[in-house]
């Protein structure tokens, strides 16, 4: 039987894009024929993920885990809405999220390099998404993650499969899920107003003072107006002044020390913010169609 070796692999795999695994058992399978190997890759995999890999990926899944003081959150895109209910998509992003927590990988690329196996792909985490991408016909993508580990306690909200928030927290659980809740609804920037990012804040000021230059009014009144409208946007953004969405009458600062609660920070995900999707102008394409068709008439 020929020696498959790791260069017979790799050839393999740039030909095919198939995970490194995947290569290995169909050059075995083979007998060390290349020509074999490919056609039998093509036959399991199809030609899908090599296709599959530059497409843009703005659907998806947060998911996340929590145990004792350490907690991960990660987003995990694909292209459609049809693949975040497959079942082998939802384990990659739930081990992911485990595989953050347990490990504390520096990036993307370390999280990849992770030890893991699911349906028959492996060794390691990006091989399985490399043959799940094979297998199910779509590009998909681990964007971005947080572990919090500080010794703090964790709360973890997920609303659906969509918004996933984490917070780190001293005092009572309860309001720490309620600040979680509340995150994903009303979605501030920061904790407080003072760490609004200076870019949001300059947006805004810029804005506003649109807005007070067509009103007319005197460079000292309009001043006056610009800066208050920044003060609003400033409570509106920050998590401490916002109104608390279970009782309007106080704020969550409020609610907080209420519940001799203090909230560290928190992570707000949401699939797909500020990804840029493909928009088909379906009309525009028939229309492309059918002038090439005639074309060719």
């Amino acid at each position: 039987m020929a020696a498959i070796t790791a260069s017979m692999v790799a050839e393999l795999r740039a030909k095919t894009d198939a995970p490194m695994m995947e290569c290995k058992k169909a050059l075995t399978e083979a007998e060390g024929d290349m020509a074999k190997a490919e056609e039998l890759l093509r036959v399991k995999l199809g030609t899908k993920a090599g296709k599959a890999a530059s497409r843009v990926t703005a659907e998806g899944v947060v998911t996340s885990f929590v145990s004792g003081t350490t907690g991960a959150m990660i987003e995990v895109n694909c292209e459609t809405d049809f693949v975040t209910k497959n079942d082998s998509f939802l384990a990659l992003a739930n081990a992911a999220a485990k595989l953050v927590a347990e490990h504390n990988p520096a990036d993307i690329a370390a999280l990849g390099a992770l030890p893991y196996s699911q349906d028959g792909f492996g060794p390691t985490l990006e091989e399985v998404r490399k043959g799940l991408i094979g297998k199910i016909g779509e590009n998909m993508s681990f964007r971005r993650f947080k572990r919090a580990a500080g010794g703090a306690k964790i709360a973890n909200y997920l609303h659906g499969t969509r918004i996933g928030v984490l917070v780190e927290y001293e005092g009572d659980e309860t309001a720490a899920k309620d600040v979680a809740m509340h995150v994903a609804a009303m979605k501030p920037v920061s904790l407080t107003s003072a760490e609004v990012p200076a870019e949001l804040i300059e947006k805004e000021r810029s804005v506003a003072a649109a807005k007070a230059a067509e009103s007319g009014k005197p460079a000292d009144i309009a001043t006056k107006m610009v800066e208050g409208s920044v003060q609003k946007y400033l409570k509106e953004v920050s998590l401490f002044n916002q109104s608390f969405v279970k009782n309007d009458k106080q704020t969550v600062e409020q609610m907080l020390k209420a519940a001799g609660t203090t909230v560290k920070a928190f992570t707000l995900y949401v699939v797909g913010e500020g990804i840029e999707k493909k928009v088909d102008d379906f009309a525009a394409e028939v229309a492309a169609q059918v002038a090439a068709a005639q074309g060719a008439a």
